[in-house]
């Protein structure tokens, strides 16, 4: 019983974190110690080259990070493939970078304690073996796969592919001013701006672990790389807040930017450095310490699970710490499940996470591309809310498939044995037996024809897609001045009308300002209905709101009925509001019209635009997004929507008092 491990109390608590997180002191005094495992030194990894190169110590396995990548990829592909299911399941994306620091430096350092140096040849050699083999069969295969589909999926295709090649696609993304929150065009290789992120930090850290590991450098390289994830973290919170605080900004350039979102690889990195957190260091690790620890690491764990259920990724909160309280927990974690014995990493390392765990690369690259050209190709089924689950079933059975596959016949042969090796197999199987040259002539044939198919994709592709290029036509037309009708109609003219929208009313534009000459129309793309009480309160203060207000939002993201009641208290009774339902196959849209429906019904100076039921009969005429009016006549009928709400109000028979009804006045 001596061993059994007690549940921590206060005291205990404190001691745990008195002997581990706040003695800086006891991270310098044991040189260059590295993270180990407990699995013993002589188990073999899987990245490890058997042939050619020089010596590389091989890499320990550590407990509980498969069961981790498990959890963090499972988080996105939640997130991707049923939008509005697992509102902040993007943040698995930071749990991967933790990892990724974690262990890059954990190789770094184990291998310059055990051979005095770090080969940087070899160093990236290893790293191309890991990461080209399935990257470059995603960028193929999908390509060719999108030329096939056709339509909006090739939009952008050569800047994307060029993004994959170079590991550039966040910063090529930032200058083309794409964006991560827009859904009119849905990138096909969008989910690779983090693997930039990561490929980034593969080149450039271990020239700089060569400068921590220099004498004069080695007392100060943990308060070093604390102070480069500190600064990367400050920095995400100034720029969000100079750049993108605003409502309704997108903010994409703080999200994807390597400088404001590479914290979590530090703070990885750092977790690596303490000899504290050594696998085989049981010395340092009293009973009490280590139950403090599994308590730690066992809240921090569900912790990440609530953080991934309720934080949107429009929260100012995710650029102001939220994503560096992230990546801290996710440390705990780390520390929690690698620590000696702990209970954290057997559960993590159950079969299942294992299975995901290992596979969890793959199941990245492959899972927002394939959801993208299933969407496309399914269009009637995605339009559908309650057929969305059988577009993200297809899309999430192709994933698994595809991904077994290239971890079991492309990624661990070249893992294992280098190109140079599977090349020389290759071309001895050319002088083999006919079924082996069946086999390579087949597989020669398939890489030549997806290369050929890519670079068609590529020549063919259009400038913007079918929704960015009616929200364009919408966006001239509210430029072009025009002028308000001068007789008398019995519908309020456009001079009298101020419309607030997002990209669905900016796609409907064009046939919003000829119906409704001299209309104001505000519409922005990503816009939600939590922007418009300031928006309306401007306006207000400006003097520019005018006797009838329409609104367009709700296609972006839930809303609430008390934000809409707030409006109405700011514009008055007098104020004619027409509100516009929403069609979109995204998961919130049905109680966003019913909240839409409930304050129409509700307030007797609000009517409701039945734009949802108006397309129903005719999604043919919105964009292959199942959202955005493809031209004219699907604007016309967002527009007929539009001017019956008006017509209904404008057939309101006029308030009476009581004398108007006959009746006596009330006794004085």
């Amino acid at each position: 019983m001596a061993n059994t491990p007690t549940t921590p109390t206060s005291g205990h608590l404190s001691q745990f974190l008195s002997q581990t997180l706040f003695a800086p002191d006891r991270w310098f005094n044991l040189g260059l110690e590295v993270v180990t495992s407990s699995v013993p030194s002589s188990t073999p990894d899987r990245s490890t080259p058997t042939t050619g190169g020089p010596a590389t110590p091989r890499t320990p396995r550590f407990a509980g990070l498969d069961g981790l990548r498990a959890l963090a990829v499972i988080l996105v592909i939640v997130y991707h493939l049923v939008p509005g299911t697992l509102v902040g399941g993007y943040l698995g994306v930071d749990i991967f970078f933790v990892i990724s620091g974690f262990l890059i430096t954990s190789l770094l350092l184990r291998e310059r304690e055990n051979t005095g140096r770090i080969h940087l040849g070899s160093f990236w050699k290893r790293r191309a073996r890991r990461l080209l083999p399935a990257l470059t069969t995603v960028v193929l295969v999908c390509s060719s796969a999108a030329l096939l589909v056709g339509g909006d999926v090739l939009v952008g295709l050569g800047q994307q592919v060029l993004g994959a090649a170079t590991f550039s696609y966040n910063w090529l993304a930032i200058g083309a001013g794409s964006s991560y929150f827009d859904e009119t065009t849905p990138e096909l290789f969008r989910n690779l701006w983090s693997l930039a992120v990561e490929e980034q930090f593969y080149l450039v850290w271990p020239l700089v672990i060569l400068v921590l590991t220099l004498p004069f450098a080695r007392r100060a390289r943990a308060w070093i790389i604390g102070a480069i994830a500190a600064t990367s973290a400050v920095w995400m919170i100034v720029q969000f807040s100079i750049g993108t605080g605003s409502a309704g900004a997108d903010s994409t350039r703080v999200y994807y930017g390597t400088d404001t979102h590479s914290f979590g690889l530090a703070i990885g990195a750092l977790l690596a450095l303490l000899p504290r957190f050594r696998l085989d260091a049981a010395r340092f690790w009293s009973r009490q310490a280590r139950a403090g620890l599994a308590l730690a690491g066992t809240v921090a764990f569900f912790a990440l699970i609530a953080i991934a259920a309720f934080m949107p990724t429009d929260s100012p909160v995710v650029y102001r710490g939220g994503l560096l309280v992230v990546a801290l927990l996710t440390a705990v974690v780390i520390s929690a499940s690698t620590a000696p014995d702990a209970t954290l990493g057997k559960v993590l390392d159950a079969a299942p996470f294992r299975w995901v765990g290992e596979r969890s690369y793959g199941l990245y690259l492959w899972h927002w591309p394939v959801f993208v050209l299933a969407s496309a190709a399914l269009p009637a089924m995605v339009s559908a809310e309650s057929d969305r689950w059988i577009t993200a079933g297809i899309a999430l059975a192709i994933t698994v498939l595809a991904a077994w596959f290239s971890y079991r016949f492309i990624e661990t042969p070249i893992r294992r044995d280098g190109f140079r090796a599977i090349a020389g197999r290759f071309g001895r199987a050319w002088r083999g037996s006919r079924p082996s040259i069946v086999r390579v002539a087949t597989a020669t044939a398939a890489a030549v024809a997806a290369i050929a198919l890519t670079a068609s994709a590529i020549s063919v592709a259009p400038r913007v897609g079918a929704a960015e290029a009616a929200i364009e036509v919408g966006k001239a037309a509210i430029e072009q001045p025009t002028s308000p009708v001068a007789e008398p109609i019995a519908l309020p003219g456009g001079d009298q009308i101020t419309a607030i929208g997002d990209s669905v009313m900016l796609a409907s534009a064009p046939t919003l300002t000829e119906d409704f000459p001299g209309i104001h129309i505000d519409a922005v793309v990503s816009r939600q209905m939590k922007d418009l009480p300031d928006l309306v309160t401007k306006l207000i203060a400006d003097g520019e709101l005018r006797p009838t207000l329409l609104v367009g939002l709700g296609t972006n993201g839930p809303i609430d009925a008390s934000t809409l009641d707030e409006v109405l208290g700011l514009v008055g009774p007098t104020t004619q509001v027409v509100l516009v339902n929403v069609q979109a196959p995204r998961d919130w849209t049905a109680g966003v019209n019913r909240t839409l429906t409930a304050v129409a019904r509700q307030n007797r100076n609000v009517e409701l635009a039945n734009w949802r039921d108006a397309i129903s009969p005719r999604l043919d005429l919105l964009s292959p997004d199942r959202i955005h009016p493809g031209g004219p006549i699907g604007g016309g009928i967002y527009t007929g929507a539009v001017r019956d709400a008006l017509q209904r109000l404008a057939e309101l028979p006029p308030l009476l008092n009581n004398n108007d009804y006959g009746l006596s006045p009330r006794p004085v």
